[in-house]
């Protein structure tokens, strides 16, 4: 259960954020609900959101993994439901995002450039950051500057995305089920 209401204030801000979501996703996104109590935070968000969106010198796979390990790592059940769905809707195999958890189980199933992601996206994430300057120079060969900054930026994004949903109690709001895949609520 929520720890915040899901019913902001009916602001024109909240309601255009309301039709957005719906035409955008299906349905209004908690996250969104619960942001809408503060609308300088909604919007900031928002910002942050549309800017990242932008980003592209990184590979939308690549990507989409670093953000699912940070999210397992934190245990966000919101964010893992609807990370199944972006995976989903970004055409990648279901199966391999399914194994993003307990990705050290099945290391079989991933490269070698997706096994260094996976493990940036954790040591980022950790409370003190376990980053070493191996792992950080072995991205940098391997992607380049330009698409490391914005690995190490969506990982961070991620965090503020799991760590605020996870304390405001958000969990499944049942994205996952469009694509089968049950969430690790």
């Amino acid at each position: 259960m929520a720890r915040i209401s899901l019913t902001p204030p009916s602001t024109l801000l909240n309601r255009i954020g309301a039709w957005y979501s719906r035409r955008a996703y299906g349905k209004v996104l908690d996250p969104g609900l619960a942001a809408g109590h503060n609308p300088r935070v909604l919007l900031t968000y928002v910002r942050a959101e549309r800017g990242a969106a932008k980003w592209n010198r990184l590979d939308p796979g690549l990507k989409h993994l670093a953000v699912m390990a940070a999210t397992a790592k934190i245990n966000c059940s919101w964010c893992m439901d609807f990370g199944h769905w972006e995976a989903d809707a970004l055409g990648l195999p279901m199966d391999k995002i399914s194994k993003v958890p307990r990705w050290r189980d099945h290391e079989d199933a991933f490269t070698e450039l997706e096994l260094l992601v996976l493990d940036y996206a954790e040591a980022m994430t950790e409370t003190e950051p376990r980053v070493t300057d191996e792992l950080a120079a072995a991205l940098i060969e391997r992607l380049g500057e330009a698409a490391f900054v914005e690995l190490t930026a969506m990982v961070g994004l991620e965090n503020y995305r799991s760590r605020v949903n996870s304390a405001f109690g958000l969990t499944s709001q049942g994205f996952s089920d469009a694509c089968g895949v049950a969430s690790r609520a």
